[in-house]
């Protein structure tokens, strides 16, 4: 057993554990055992355990995400203020304030990456047992928490003709159930992943957050990381394909709610918001972050003009 399977063991066992459980109550409530329909619910039943699981990641991915929109106006001034300079000193001292920055407001860039990172070792561990079952039924061995009868099920079992272990370029194109759905799955996959960037980004962002440099990065993954997963879906079993497309069916939906009812201060899913929120007669959502500050010191502005003392005028004495 080499180090990467050393470590992955662990991930191996879990996700084929929480597949064989969905898998044996599907089968307790009349459900064919062999039956390709059993397991893919099994491997949606997976979907839905480790995403439930990842709720409160979510939540903290959502605050980090609104601190580092808030926090574009203050980073924008810290690179004109080291604009230019390119000696070590300067650079250093830059990251430094920026680190400080990011601890102070409870935010960094990479926290918008941590569901996904998470995700990635039980998307492997199930791309590694799902490719291995073939493999795993002819060597008369069972793989993770499955049994040897177990593996040969999956093995024999199929969707609309499509065996779920088959991959389009592992032997699956020669036959047309398997590149058909293939097809179809990758073209799902990759569409719900853009669609729900692209929601963000169109609704969720404030115009400070647009206009910043980390916006361009986020536009360049926009198109980068669905097409990374499209060309590597050719790879993927069917099953990895179901996995990866209902998950990202779950993030859509989750980011669709989150939108709608929690979006980010100074975005226009917050000003729709707003407007739902006054044709119903509620109060407008509280300002949080710079447009707070804006709106106090607009506040405060307008106070003092209007409590300014007026200066008394010297009338011009009459001439003698």
């Amino acid at each position: 057993m080499d180090f990467f399977e050393t470590i992955m063991f662990p991930f191996k066992w879990l996700v084929s554990f929480i597949m064989v459980a969905f898998h044996d109550g599907l089968s307790a409530l009349g459900l064919p055992a062999a039956n390709g329909w059993t397991w893919t619910l099994s491997i949606i039943g997976l979907v839905l355990v480790i995403r439930a699981a990842l709720i409160p990641v979510f939540v903290k991915q959502i605050k980090a995400q609104r601190g580092m929109q808030l926090l574009q106006p203050d980073l924008k001034k810290l690179q004109d203020k080291y604009k230019g300079k390119t000696d070590q000193l300067s650079r250093q001292a830059m990251a430094q304030e920026q680190m400080a920055m990011y601890k102070k407001h409870g935010t960094n860039p990479f926290s918008a990456c941590l569901p996904m990172l998470i995700q990635m070792p039980f998307f492997f561990a199930l791309f590694t047992v799902l490719s291995g079952i073939t493999a795993a039924r002819q060597k008369g061995v069972g793989i993770g928490a499955m049994s040897y009868d177990q593996v040969v099920q999956f093995d024999q079992s199929s969707i609309f003709g499509a065996p779920l272990s088959a991959a389009l370029l592992h032997g699956g194109v020669t036959n047309p159930a398997v590149v058909i759905l293939s097809i179809v799955m990758i073209l799902a996959m990759t569409a719900s992943q853009f669609i729900t960037q692209k929601q963000i980004m169109a609704k969720n962002m404030s115009e400070e957050a647009m206009a910043s440099p980390f916006m361009r990065q986020q536009k360049m993954m926009l198109y980068i990381l669905p097409i990374v997963f499209g060309v590597g879906g050719i790879n993927f079993p069917i099953g990895v394909l179901i996995y990866w497309t209902t998950t990202n069916l779950w993030t859509m939906a989750q980011q669709f709610f989150v939108i709608r009812r929690m979006p980010t201060p100074g975005s226009p899913a917050a000003k729709a918001l707003d407007e739902r929120r006054a044709a119903k007669g509620l109060p407008a959502l509280p300002l949080m972050g710079a447009k707070k500050a804006e709106a106090e010191a607009a506040a405060v502005a307008a106070v003092e003009a209007k409590t300014q003392r007026v200066q008394p005028q010297r009338k011009n004495r009459k001439r003698k």
